[in-house]
């Protein structure tokens, strides 16, 4: 659960263009240990209130969020930062693979990326039938 406070900020503030300023309070409750813990993350940003409201800056928050949630399962599940890819088209070929084989897991009901490279990386018919090919 999230809890968002936004507020105009004043014109002196050392960030030059800071229009509006966002406290998040995001709850997080561990699985295993059933402990809940409370973080409060800010941000700020040259969007007037006309521009984007409250219930707008939460959106445009989750939006930056499932990017970083991307970027995070894969360098944990495919170990993207350590690839020694790194010259030409190649990068951005490996980054689409591994976009489509995370969407397709996804789309298989997934919600486990790395259990499901797992199951799929021993059971290789299984892999194919989610690209419609069969052996």
């Amino acid at each position: 659960m999230r809890r968002l406070k936004v507020c105009t900020v004043q014109p002196d503030l050392l960030f030059l263009h800071a229009v509006q300023a966002i406290e998040i309070k995001r709850r997080r409750t561990n699985r295993k240990t059933g402990k809940t813990a409370v973080k409060t993350i800010y941000a700020i940003t040259s969007l007037t209130p006309t521009q984007a409201t409250p219930a707008q800056l939460a959106q445009l928050i989750r939006g930056h969020w499932q990017v970083e949630a991307l970027h995070h399962v894969r360098d944990v599940t495919f170990a993207e930062d350590a690839s020694r890819i790194r010259t030409g088209t190649a990068p951005r070929a490996m980054a689409t693979l591994r976009n489509l084989a995370i969407a397709l897991i996804r789309q298989a009901g997934w919600t486990n990326i790395t259990a499901a490279t797992d199951h799929y990386r021993s059971r290789t018919d299984h892999a194919l039938q989610l690209l419609d090919l069969e052996t």
